[in-house]
């Protein structure tokens, strides 16, 4: 199982808006798993897809000057103050076991 880190700013956009709401269930859509550790950062596991694959998954909803950035994680983390619920944060454990 890969992680992938996926950072984005939806640029002139309210957090609050539809825009954003969509894309965040397109983030929650992955199965494999998925927590969001920040405003605008999620962790998400996948077994087939690549950085450039979820990117170009995500960008579908996305407009020409919004931001995206997705990286594969390949350590351990550390972690502090971090909006995971309770299972989330146990999601992290046993994702980066």
């Amino acid at each position: 199982m890969r992680r992938y880190l996926i950072t984005y700013d939806l640029v002139g956009t309210s957090e609050t808006s539809q825009d954003y709401r969509r894309l965040i269930e397109r983030i929650e859509s992955f199965t494999q798993g998925w927590c969001k550790v920040q405003k605008s950062v999620f962790i998400v596991n996948s077994e087939t897809e690549n950085a450039l694959e979820i990117a170009n998954y995500l960008w579908d909803y996305m407009d020409n000057n919004d931001r995206l950035f997705v990286i594969e994680v390949t350590s351990h983390y550390a972690e502090a103050n971090s909006i995971c619920e309770e299972s989330g944060e146990e999601w992290l454990r046993q994702t980066f076991a």
